[in-house]
């Protein structure tokens, strides 16, 4: 299966998904383990601070991590979120621009590392989520 295939088969699972239309994500690459993806900033998804709500850019590391497993493992595999952990270094008043890297795809589990920045490239977090891969 070519990477496109792989793509389009990973695109078309996670169109259904409710929070990727919320949130509007825009897949910039999707191949080989590696997830990049914008989810433009609104207003509405303001935290206290009136920055990017954190709780959201977790939910926006956790669903591209998810997507870069699916690019290794299929796009129909079973997954899910085991734990998590997110560091937030700066405040984001932009678009968030989030890129996921699978460190290793195990037989069960596959720890993801992400990177956020903002829309002028200064880095706002940084997270670590961890699937389970579960086999039938």
């Amino acid at each position: 299966m070519t990477e496109q295939n792989i793509k389009q088969d990973v695109l078309e699972r996670i169109s259904k998904i409710p929070i990727v239309k919320t949130l509007g994500f825009e897949f910039i690459e999707m191949s080989g383990g590696v997830c990049k993806a914008v989810v433009m900033y609104d207003k509405k998804y303001d935290g206290i601070f009136k920055s990017f709500h954190g709780g959201l850019l977790m939910t926006v590391a956790d669903s591209v991590s998810a997507f870069a497993v699916l690019t290794l493992a299929g796009a129909d595999a079973n997954i899910t979120t085991t734990d998590m952990n997110i560091r937030f270094l700066a405040p984001c008043r932009s678009d968030v621009t989030a890129v996921a890297a699978v460190i290793k795809l195990g037989k069960t589990l596959a720890p993801v590392a992400v990177e956020l920045f903002d829309e002028n490239g200064v880095k706002v977090a940084v997270a670590q989520v961890n699937y389970m891969i579960i086999r039938k």
